[in-house]
Order: C-alpha cells, then structure tokens, then sequence
C-alpha cells in the first residue's frame, strides 16, 4: 500500500472513531507514539543482538528488561512513550536520547519564533496555546543559547578573496543597558564574482563609532580572506571611508544613493517627497558630474529656499556620492540597487519592532543572526541571493582590470 492511500486509510479510520487529527490522542500523536517506539525497539534488537522473544538471546548476558515510559515534546504536542530498558542498562537510544525531553524539531520551531522576534514568554504561551504542552522561558532560553557557538563560527567563517561590491549598513536597536537605549547593529553584506549576495558578519556599536572601530571591522574581514574590494558602499559614518582606504588602498567608497535620498525626504513634507524624488531622479542618473551637477543646480534652484538643510547636505556628500557617476549603467544598477540591503533590513526590522527591546547586546545580535540563518534552507546563514549579474561582471571586469576573476555559471 503506497504512502497516501495509508494516510486516506487511517483518516477514515480516525474519523469513524471520533479521533482528532492533533491534540491529546489524537491520531498524528498516536503515530509519532507508535514511529518512535519502533524506532526504539529496532535500536534495542541491535544492541542486544537479537530480536524480540528470539530464544537466541537466551544466555547472552544482557537481554530485555520492559519499558519506562516518558512524555516527550513533539511539534504536535506532548507524547508519552515507552522506552525499552536492558539488564545491564547499557542501552542508550538514539532516536530519544535519555534524559532527552522534546524533539529536534521543537528546537527549530524555537529558533524560528525567535528569528520573529517573540519573546520567551511569548514562545512559551505559544506552546501552551497551539501544543498544549509546557515549554518553559529557561528551556527557551536554553535552545537559543545554543546558538551562539553556531553564530561565533558564523563570525569567524572564510571569506571569498574578491568582492567586487561591499554594502555597510546600520540597524537601530533598543537595548536596556541600565535605561532602554538606541544602539546600532552593524551588517556587512558582499557581492560576490558570482553575482551572489552574502552576509558577511554583524558588529553592535554604541553610536559613537570612529576610525578605530571601523579600522578594527574591516581588518577581522581581512583576516577572513577578503583581499580586495572594488566599490564600498556606506552612509557617511565616521571615520569608514578613511578605515576602507587603510585596509583596501584601491577601493573606491561611494555614498549609498538611496539612503541620501531617504535623508533627503527626512529634512522636506511629506506632501513633496513625490515630486521632491522626480527632480532628484535626474542627478543621480546623469551620464556625467558635470551633468549631475547642472541637473542639481536645477533642483537647487527650485527647492532650495524651502529646504536649504537638503541642499547642503547633497553638497558635503557630493565626494562621495559622484564616483559611481564614471561607470557603466550596469554598475551603477547593482550601487544603486535597494534589494542587496532593504531586503534583509525589511527582516531584521520585523523582528526588531516585534521583540521592542533586548535586555543585552548579545540578545540583540543573536535575534538578528537567527533572522540571517532563518534565510538559508541548511539553517547556516550561509546561503546566497542570487542576482541579474552578466551584464555587470563584465563592466566590472573592464573597469577594475585585473581585480575581478569570474566565478561560478
């Protein structure tokens, strides 16, 4: 009989006795009852040698020696099995471990809750509420503990040798240290040669960030292998571009066109945000400097007035905004590209605004590295987005001659 005329076979049996499908004795409870039991009891006949009731086992020195039962947590709820027991209590299951109480699968379920920024007491009530059964805020605690040796390897993981681009972005969190306050979360994300986008690390910062600090972060990516890369984009932070220029002499750091936009619209009504966006459109998609600056003195003209505070704060970022205007409209559509970073911060905010505030700087990180994990199918954080990329490895390739050797298809 194939698997699903079993399943329709047992529904209908289920349902002509008045079982549920989940909860308290209900059917999937008596399967996993009935799966983890076999289970049990086919790791007991190889460890003992011999099958059940087989006279072979007669004065082998260990043979069976009835059960113990115990409730473990599954994903549908609570299941009190019977474990089996040798003589020489030399029998130690695989399948549920001794003294194991829940099932891998409810760690996962931890983690993905976690990842969506609920809290302990939260996931607890969830438990209660959808499974019946009882998960305490220590053994919560306890599950998400155990991921961060996970998330320190995932900090000290291999890099590529090349990015030919490098985002630098910043997530505000609060934290109660003392008295609840906004702190940054710094994420790193690369594009690789293979038109692949990976997360490179996190770094809490307490606001106050200089060279140092930034010097200290990009010489760890350094150490981890990244040797070169071509273009980094930031949003102006203190003492980045000098730290990028130290570490990666040839790299050209350009400020992210769209957080210049978004701190644009932070200084103007909201009402002229529309038609504020349509007039800077054309600076920033100008074929040359020259043109982008004409093109600027045409909105000057126009806004400045109303919003000098805007003005001058494209004029101080202009160095840093006008490098990407020399390359090939298919580079300056992977710079200016919001899915590399807004993406993820669409994630990370998510659990943030759910969660409010973390009590540490470590919970803050680990929520956040459980959001980076949760997007990699293997539960590594390791996987990569892939991208719209031919076109642009080779502008990048003629542009940064010599830099940049293609990988993958």
């Amino acid at each position: 009989m194939d698997t699903k005329k079993l399943a329709q076979q047992l529904l209908a049996q289920a349902k002509e006795q008045g079982i549920d499908l989940v909860g308290p004795g209900g059917l999937l409870g008596q399967l996993t009852k009935t799966v983890l039991e076999t289970a049990l009891e086919a790791e007991m006949t190889e460890h003992v040698g011999y099958e059940k009731h087989d006279p072979a086992g007669r004065g082998t020195g260990n043979s069976r020696n009835g059960t113990r039962s115990k409730t473990v947590v599954t994903e549908i709820g609570p299941v009190e099995i019977d474990v089996p027991r040798d003589t020489s209590s030399s029998f130690e299951p695989k399948i549920v471990k001794k003294r194991q109480r829940r099932l891998s699968g409810v760690d996962e379920i931890v983690l993905s809750l976690t990842a969506k920024g609920l809290t302990t007491g939260e996931i607890s009530a969830h438990f209660a509420e959808i499974y019946g059964t009882s998960v305490s805020k220590d053994t919560i605690s306890t599950i998400t503990e155990k991921v961060v040796a996970e998330m320190v390897d995932w900090c000290n993981r291999p890099l590529d040798r090349v990015y030919p681009v490098l985002f630098i972005d910043a997530i505000h969190v609060k934290i109660r240290d003392g008295q609840v306050a906004n702190r940054p979360i710094y994420v790193v994300i690369g594009v690789t040669t293979a038109g692949e986008r990976d997360i490179l690390g996190l770094w809490a910062g307490d606001g106050g960030e200089g060279a140092k600090f930034w010097l200290q972060v990009l010489t760890e990516l350094k150490n981890r292998g990244v040797a070169d890369v071509c273009i980094a984009i930031c949003d102006g932070l203190k003492g980045l571009p000098e730290a990028i220029n130290t570490v990666w002499a040839q790299t050209i750091v350009q400020t992210c066109v769209i957080h210049l936009l978004r701190n644009s619209f932070r200084y103007a009504g909201r009402q002229h945000w529309a038609e504020m966006s349509r007039d800077l459109k054309p600076v920033y998609t100008a074929a040359t400097e020259a043109a982008a600056r004409e093109r600027f003195g045409e909105f000057t003209a126009k806004w400045g007035g109303r919003y000098p505070a805007i003005v001058k704060l494209w004029n101080n970022a202009w160095p840093e905004f006008v490098p990407f205007l020399d390359y090939d409209v298919e580079i300056r559509r992977i710079i200016c590209s919001t899915n590399a970073i807004e993406s993820l911060n669409t994630r990370y905010r998510r659990a943030i605004r759910a969660r409010g505030h973390f009590p540490s700087e470590q919970s803050a990180l680990k929520c956040l590295y459980l959001v980076t994990r949760s997007l990699d199918p293997t539960g590594q954080g390791r996987a990569r987005w892939a991208m719209r990329w031919k076109p642009a490895l080779n502008a990048f390739a003629i542009t940064f001659e010599g830099r940049i050797h293609p990988t993958g298809n």
